[in-house]
This record gives C-alpha cells, structure tokens and sequence, in this order.
C-alpha cells in the first residue's frame, strides 16, 4: 500500500513538473511568433520614411532649378516689386530681396522662385539685361544641384566668412576669381576679416560678385578709393560700400 502511495505521488509531481515546463514554454512561443510581426511593421515604417525622404530630396532639387538669382537691382526695390516685374513673365511662388542685417538696407539683389521650371526658363530669357530703375539686372537661373561633397565644400566656404559693419561689394569679377584670390587682392589695402565669392545658388559656379569685410570704417574707404576700377583677373572690378 506504502509502495502504491509512493509511486503515485511520483506520477503526481511528475505531471505537475512537466505542466509547468510547457507554461513556461509558452511565452517563449508567442514572442517568437510575435517577433517576425513586429520586425515587419518596423521594415515597412522605414522603407516609408526612405519614401518620404527621396520625395522630399526631389521637392528640394526642383525648387532649386526653379529659383532665379536677380542682381544688380536698385536699392529701392521692394520684394512686392520684385514679384510684379517677374509676374509678368510667369506664375511667382516667392519673391525676395537680401538685406543687410546691420544697415538694414538693400544689398542690391534677390531671389525669385518660380512656379514652374518653364516659367524659370522663361522669365530668365526676357528679364536678364533689361533695366530696372536705370540699372541693368543680371537674372540666372540656378543649375543642377552639386553633388553633396562639392555643396559641403560651398557651404564651408560660405560658414567661413566674417562678417561686419564695414563691408565693400565687388562687382564685375571674373568667373576664375575665388575667394581666396579676392582676400589677399584686398588685404594688400587694409585689415580683411573676411572675403566670399558669391555662388549661383546651388553650385560652385561664380555669380560674378563678392564681399570683403572689413575692421574700420577707414579701411573701406582706403580700399574703394585703392581698388575702384583695379584690373583683377583680366577685368576691371567694380567696389562700393556694401
């Protein structure tokens, strides 16, 4: 009776043994059921964001083919009168004129982005060379982008200027003038902080201008008086007060 007791008491805890094994396997089971599910949702969330990204890229990349350059305008020219002497020539999604962030006045150019790539085309053809307020504007459009390496260079260029209160424009560059060039051209008449090549927006390309900053007052003008009509590169440069 003893041995019979035994047996089934060992029988007993055996199968409360292996019971509790397979609840144990059980959640185990369903995570690695879950797992490939949940790796899934995560692939196809990334692949939408690669989607959004490219599409973004794209959107980026057209705006820049149909953004236009506008140099050489009047200083009293508006952004509202910006927009109407484009409007003329196409649909305008935005017109912008640049101004000095410490004289708070016009530096004498803007962008102005088109609707579409053909009006672009369109409004540089008619506009470029015209006059506006007795000034002959200089319109370009902006050309393929630059590969990402070339844009950091560009862009680390453009970072590495040092701006100030005392600024010359220089005008009529020629396209092989690089910033370096124009810094040490400069810095034989005075204490340069800092000189920058303007770009075509979106490419290495010269837009035919640039700035030299100064540290006095006394130095632009030593330099205008110095380097107004110069001969630099082959061409005679234009120099003002920025």
């Amino acid at each position: 009776m003893a041995t019979l007791s035994c047996s089934l008491s060992l029988t007993s805890l055996n199968f409360q043994h292996q019971t509790t094994k397979s609840l144990q396997i059980q959640p185990n089971l369903k995570f690695l059921l879950a797992k490939p599910q949940s790796i899934s949702f995560r692939s196809r969330r990334a692949s939408s964001a690669a989607t959004v990204a490219s599409v973004a890229t794209a959107d980026s990349s057209a705006a820049t083919v149909r953004k236009l350059y506008v140099g050489n305008i009047p200083r009293t020219v508006t952004n509202d009168e910006l927009h109407k002497i484009f409007e003329e020539h196409g649909n305008v999604e935005k017109a912008e004129v640049m101004y000095d962030k410490y004289k708070a006045r016009s530096r004498r150019f803007g962008f102005v982005t088109m609707k579409t790539i053909e009006d672009a085309d369109v409004a540089a053809e008619k506009l470029n060379g015209t006059e506006v307020g007795g000034r002959k504007i200089v319109v370009n459009i902006t050309e393929k982008p630059l590969a990402i390496s070339d844009l950091s260079l560009v862009q680390a260029e453009e970072s590495a200027f040092v701006d100030s209160p005392y600024k010359v424009y220089v005008g009529n560059l020629s396209k092989t003038v690089t910033t370096e060039i124009l810094k040490k051209f400069f810095s034989e008449k005075g204490n340069v902080l800092g000189a920058k090549v303007s770009r075509v927006p979106g490419t290495s390309k010269s837009s035919g201008y640039g700035f030299v900053s100064f540290g006095s007052e006394e130095d632009v003008e030593a330099a205008i008086s110095a380097l107004n009509n110069a001969v630099l590169e082959g061409q005679k440069i234009r120099v003002n007060k920025a």
